[in-house]
């Protein structure tokens, strides 16, 4: 879909040729790092799904996939609260490496939670994927192996983020207008 078809967006953060280099270049840090060991993917959907797809395809070690799918809950005053997982995974990832994969990382709030989560699951060692990372807002400081882009605190959609649902299914990445987000 052309920017220029969507109204709602600003501008273009990241195009569709800049993910795709981008995603190539890590898929070939992640074989390096793992050298042929195989690997569980662990997606966090929803917005994960765009990114661990384009990942996975582009990686050449052996690997699985799996997903969580999680909830999160403010608290009255607006403060991160409550997270839970809504949907577990599968399969065990006891004595597996395993490269959690997030779509953006913000606070931090939720991807602590999920690394005390899944590292009392036994996992051989986990690590970090992450589509975006929103630094200027992070709370909680928290370990990210593997990163495509830095963002500016604006409100991001596109290749799997969504703003209300919509435009997740954009192959780039663009800052809503601030009257939308």
């Amino acid at each position: 879909m052309n920017h220029a078809a969507v109204p709602e967006l600003e501008r273009v953060l990241f195009s569709e040729e800049q993910i795709e280099s981008r995603i190539r270049e890590l898929a070939a840090e992640i074989d390096r790092d793992y050298q042929g060991r195989p690997l569980k993917l662990i997606g966090v959907l929803k917005g994960s799904v765009f990114f661990l797809t384009a990942l996975a395809r582009h990686i050449e070690t052996p690997l699985k996939i799996d997903f969580l799918g999680i909830s999160s809950f403010s608290d009255k005053s607006g403060s991160p609260g409550v997270v839970r997982i809504a949907k577990d995974l599968d399969e065990s990832i006891e004595g597996e490496d395993v490269l959690l994969v997030e779509d953006i990382v913000d606070t931090g709030f939720t991807l602590r939670y999920l690394l005390q989560n899944l590292a009392g699951r036994a996992p051989n060692s986990l690590s970090v994927c992450t589509f975006l990372d929103r630094r200027s807002r992070r709370i909680v400081q928290t370990p990210i192996k593997y990163r495509c882009f830095e963002i500016p605190d604006r409100f991001v959609v596109g290749f799997g983020l969504d703003y209300q649902q919509l435009y997740r299914n954009l192959g780039y990445v663009a800052v809503l207008k601030p009257e939308r987000s």
